[in-house]
This record gives C-alpha cells, structure tokens and sequence, in this order.
C-alpha cells in the first residue's frame, strides 16, 4: 500500500502545498518522496503513477466538501468539539466557505473529485485529515504545547520529526522540518494510515454523508 499525504493550499499559491509519499512495509510507514510547489496537475500525475504500483490512500488536509447555505458542516463542530477536549484551540477549525478558507476548499473540491475519475490499475482511495489534529491527539498532556507551536518553531518541528518516527513513520528526512506544511503532510499519511489499516481506529472520525458529503473526515 502506498499512503500520500497532501498538505494543500489555495488554488494560487503552489509553494505552500506539500505532498509526501510513504509506502506501508511490515507495519511501518516508509519514506518515499516529498514533493513542494506543486500543481494540481503534478498531484494528479504522482497519484496516477503511485495506483500503478500499489493501491493508494491519500489524505487531504483541505475541505473537500462544504455546507449547503454556507457555515460550519456539521463534521466541523465536532471537529472543534473534540480538539477543544483534548486542549487544542478552536480556532484552527475554520468554516469552509469562510473567506480566508473558500479557495482552499475550492481546490480541494476540484482535486478530489480529479483523484476520484482517475482510471487507476489499484485502488485509490481519499479521506479528510486535520494535520494538526491528529498530531494533539497522538500526544500526551505534557506533550501538547508542541501542537500549538510547531508553526512558528523549528525546534518544535525536529522534536515532532523524531516523535514522527515514533508513530513508525520512518526514513523521513530532516530538511522536512524545515517547514511546517511538510510535517503536516506527513501528518496527513499518518491520519490516512490509521484510518485505512484495519489494524489501527482513527482517534476521531466523522462518517462520509454523501452525496454532499462524499469522503470521511478524520485525525
């Protein structure tokens, strides 16, 4: 199995969307590729190219549906619910079609439902992750501080690389702390992961309610 995380930004800005490709062998995540500034277009080639190999599981940190009228989805208010508990701010759980997010869910939009009509020889398969989330819910109380600053630290992010590895994410190079979109990807692969192998239960998950809401959300 072939697990991508996707680490996306707005239609416009390439630079910050990452994607991250690990391949599942005897139970741990390795290290493939890592990939920034990419198009939608690349994004479509590499998970074509990925399905050839191996059935492929993606997770997406973006919005890929939004709520009839506008607002929170009911998955959204759950989310905030949840990461409020377990002492993450709410604040990182934003309404899709708010104006700072309504181009990112627009691409996630349009990109998932590309990755979904691919004529893949494997199963691909998507899901919706909140990086951040399923990093806070992986730590401990004593750890948490780290979620709530990875963004802006890099120490913090060489110490969440390490904990990465820990989860059995291996082989992950350290020039990925650099930035924090490429730990979130990666956090991406480990939501996905988690939620796709039978031998792991997502720490949070919201069911897909299609056909608005065609994919599970989870951490």
């Amino acid at each position: 199995m072939r697990v991508i995380g996707i680490d996306l930004s707005g239609p416009s800005n390439h630079k910050d969307t990452v994607l991250a490709v690990f391949e599942l062998q005897n139970g741990r995540l390795r290290f493939v590729k890592s990939m920034s500034n990419i198009s939608d277009e690349a994004i479509l080639k590499e998970v074509s190219g990925q399905s050839e190999i191996d059935e492929v599981v993606i997770g997406i940190d973006a919005p890929l549906s939004y709520e009839d009228g506008g607002g929170d989805r009911e998955s959204d208010r759950a989310l905030r619910k949840y990461i409020v508990q377990i002492g993450m701010k709410s604040g990182s759980i934003m309404p899709p079609t708010l104006n700072r997010m309504v181009y990112l869910t627009l691409r996630g939009i349009k990109l998932s439902r590309e990755i979904s009509t691919l004529a893949s020889i494997h199963p691909v398969s998507i899901v919706e992750v909140h990086p951040g989330a399923v990093i806070g819910s992986r730590l401990s109380q004593v750890e948490m501080g780290h979620v709530l600053a990875y963004k802006q630290d890099l120490e913090v992010r060489k110490v969440l690389l390490n904990w990465l590895e820990q989860q059995q994410l291996i082989g992950i190079p350290e020039t990925v702390a650099n930035q924090s979109h490429s730990i979130d990807a990666c956090a991406a692969a480990l939501g996905a992961w988690h939620w796709r192998d039978t031998k792991y239960t997502p720490k949070w998950i919201f069911p897909a309610k299609p056909p608005l809401h065609p994919y599970d959300y989870c951490c």
